[in-house]
């Protein structure tokens, strides 16, 4: 048995669970698996409610960083739950500005409308992105698997050249083939774009494994093609030795500090982001709040081997478990 490989189905194995959605709708509603889900997700979730993910903005600013706050879910299939959350997301708008708390609104689109009709989930992003246009902030549309990017991008497009919304970015990842193309296109708007690596399963025939070599090499040549064209761009990697070579082309290349930014997720990565911030570089954490985050936190454990076991630990380790927020229920 090759320990490696093991690891790697592993993760392949959550990450295909992650898109699941009965599973997801178990393990985030089954009152007896409810409270095994939240002891593994409470070290990557910032809460339930709005005024928990503000309470956590707060101690975010304290250290110097800027946010981006999510209302997790994904995959919504009912109109009248989609508009319902985005009045969840619109009440996160006017939280943040309320609070004076220098923080973007991070969506997936399909949370708000788009699979049950293209032009229901553009019109919610737009409400969304008005808001925050309103308030000089920026919204961050987040990528959802491959098959799904296409619509994605076009939306987004859409909120820019039909509505005008400047302040509307989006997520590329850079484990799929076809960015090479797509971001050329995507930097034609003058939102941010927000580099990942990827975390989707998806098929070898249209993405680079997440270890592979050829990932790393692709995300710092989409990286350094942002950096040096001047586009808006956040840096979203935990991988220190790109975080390292990208801050290094940066200051070799006397890169203007308010262009880009790197950005670390909330459970993940709080040394080298404070680290980052020591060295001058503008940075920002990204949370996320409410139930549906079977998905997203599959997803963080399925990136890196150690985490597995820690996922264990917490979910049968006496006391070992993060407390969930204080104020959430």
């Amino acid at each position: 048995m090759h320990t490696p490989n093991m690891m790697a189905l592993a993760a392949d194995s959550l990450r295909s669970l992650a898109l699941n959605e009965q599973a997801k709708e178990r393990f985030c509603n089954d009152p007896q698996l409810r409270p095994y889900m939240r002891r593994v997700a409470a070290r990557y979730v910032a809460g339930q409610t709005v005024a928990d993910v503000v309470r956590h903005l707060h101690a975010v600013a304290a250290r110097g960083h800027a946010g981006s706050a999510e209302f997790v879910g994904e995959s919504c299939r009912n109109e009248g739950k989609a508009n319902a959350d985005t009045a969840v997301f619109l009440e996160l708008v006017h939280a943040i500005a309320h609070e004076q708390l220098p923080c973007s609104v991070s969506l997936d689109l399909s949370h708000v409308g788009l699979l049950v009709d293209p032009e229901l989930g553009y019109r919610n992003a737009r409400r969304i992105a008005s808001a925050a246009a309103s308030t000089g902030r920026e919204v961050m549309i987040s990528m959802e698997g491959a098959d799904r990017a296409g619509l994605i991008y076009t939306t987004y497009l859409r909120l820019h050249g039909e509505a005008g919304l400047d302040n509307v970015g989006i997520t590329v990842p850079a484990k799929l083939h076809r960015s090479a193309q797509d971001l050329p296109r995507l930097m034609e708007a003058p939102g941010r774009i927000r580099l990942v690596k990827g975390a989707f399963l998806e098929s070898p025939g249209i993405a680079w494994d997440r270890s592979s070599p050829e990932l790393a090499a692709a995300y710092r040549r989409f990286a350094q093609t942002l950096l040096t064209s001047g586009h808006k761009c956040s840096l979203a990697t935990h991988d220190a030795q790109l975080q390292n070579d990208l801050a290094g082309f940066i200051l070799e290349q006397k890169l203007p500090p308010q262009q880009s930014e790197f950005e670390t997720l909330f459970g993940l990565g709080a040394d080298g982001l404070d680290a980052l911030r020591r060295r001058g570089f503008q940075t920002r954490e990204y949370a996320i709040f409410g139930e549906e985050y079977f998905l997203y936190v599959l997803n963080r454990i399925a990136e890196e081997p150690a985490r597995v076991f820690q996922a264990v630990v917490d979910l049968i380790g006496p006391g070992t478990a993060p407390a969930w927020p204080q104020g959430a229920a």
